[in-house]
């Protein structure tokens, strides 16, 4: 639009500079106040990857971060230690050829539960660090699950299903000894989880 010679509005050039104000963050980040968030990887081997990373789950005491991530190959379960900034290896949870999605964790970070579609259709799904054991929850619910959570003690576990018809809040109670801890002469005693 053109006033007496003069440009009152050009959407080309504030576009323009949208733009490049956009490219200075990106390149250069921007960190507000109170925010820790580390740089993407491009090994893969911190908090955030290249890939989509989501579904941010913290542990009761702060320490633990569970998400799902992408970066393998498959959507899989990774754990993210804020004190030691590293990933925590998980054994036996994730396989490149499942996806898994929708993670939980306890309040000391032992427990976690998460959606698999490991056996050909979503299923609700613990893992304990300690053991490195990964339980079915929902095996006898019909239907598809999703979103589990799992109390702090790691007793109860809580999930949706649509196996009467509509979505509903199924309860799984493990049990008074799932808060007790594994026996000192377990065949994993001494292990670093």
């Amino acid at each position: 639009m053109l006033t007496k010679g003069r440009i009152l509005f050009s959407p080309v050039g504030w576009v323009g500079k949208l733009c490049l104000a956009g490219l200075s963050l990106g390149l250069l980040g921007c960190s507000p106040a109170g925010f820790r968030t580390p740089p993407s990887s491009l090994t893969n081997s911190g908090l955030n990857s290249i890939f989509p990373d989501g579904e941010p789950a913290f542990s009761g005491d702060g320490r633990y971060l569970v998400f799902s991530s992408a970066r393998g190959g498959s959507q899989a379960i990774f754990l993210y230690d804020l004190v030691e900034r590293r990933l925590v290896d998980l054994p036996g949870l994730n396989s490149s050829d499942v996806a898994a999605s929708s993670p939980d964790i306890s309040a000391d970070g032992r427990y976690i539960v998460y959606v698999s579609n490991a056996l050909g259709k979503s299923e609700i799904f613990l893992y304990d660090r300690e053991t490195r054991r990964v339980e079915n929850i929902s095996s006898r619910v019909p239907g598809d699950v999703r979103n589990p959570t799992i109390s702090g003690d790691g007793r109860f576990i809580a999930f949706e299903s649509n196996g009467r018809g509509q979505w509903n809040i199924e309860i799984f109670d493990r049990g008074p000894a799932a808060t007790q801890p594994p026996a000192a002469n377990s065949s994993n005693a001494g292990r670093n989880p």
